[in-house]
């Protein structure tokens, strides 16, 4: 199991855009997206000028982030529960007095504390500010009358491959990380 599976259930933790000021080009470049091996239809989306579903082009898992919301909370939450547990073990083998004279009040509250920090790094996964720079840049785009092409690769060869297939095009380009 892959590491990342732990806090994501999204199949496409990565975007990659491209911005056209033709409709031929980025429908060509769609074309070719949609040729790379292991590439399916739905992971290469077109948006238009316009285009009142282009946030659902652009993040079309909408079950998949709702997932991940609750696996990167629970997941984070744990962790941070374990490592304030850890840190109150420590506290208490080093010998520190405060929680030596009050050892239940202090594991509840570094268990707590660590939930808590676990939790808010739950949170920030969940919000996913590298797909930021993907999002703005297709809406500067639809704004400027231009066509944008967003890949959602599932792997890290798709991804290397649509990001080298769209610079090819020397369209402007914007990723996630």
């Amino acid at each position: 199991m892959q590491l990342s599976r732990l806090f994501f259930r999204e199949r496409s933790l990565s975007k990659v855009a491209a911005t056209f000021h033709h409709r031929a080009d980025a429908e060509s470049a769609v074309q070719t997206l949609r040729g790379l091996t292991g590439m399916h239809d739905r992971q290469v989306q077109l948006v238009q000028p316009g285009d009142r579903d282009w946030g659902r082009k652009v993040e079309p898992e909408g079950v998949g982030i709702w997932r991940t919301a609750v696996r990167a909370h629970l997941t984070c939450g744990f962790i941070g529960l374990a490592a304030g547990v850890l840190l109150f073990a420590a506290f208490y083998v080093a010998g520190v007095q405060a929680v030596l004279t009050t050892p239940g009040m202090g594991i509840v509250a570094l268990a707590m504390f660590g939930a808590m920090f676990g939790l808010m790094l739950g949170g920030a996964l969940t919000i996913r500010p590298d797909h930021g720079a993907v999002i703005a840049a297709v809406q500067r785009a639809m704004a400027s009358g231009m066509w944008s092409v967003v890949a959602h690769p599932a792997t890290r060869h798709q991804m290397a491959d649509a990001e080298v297939l769209l610079a090819r095009t020397g369209a402007p380009i914007a990723r996630t990380l």
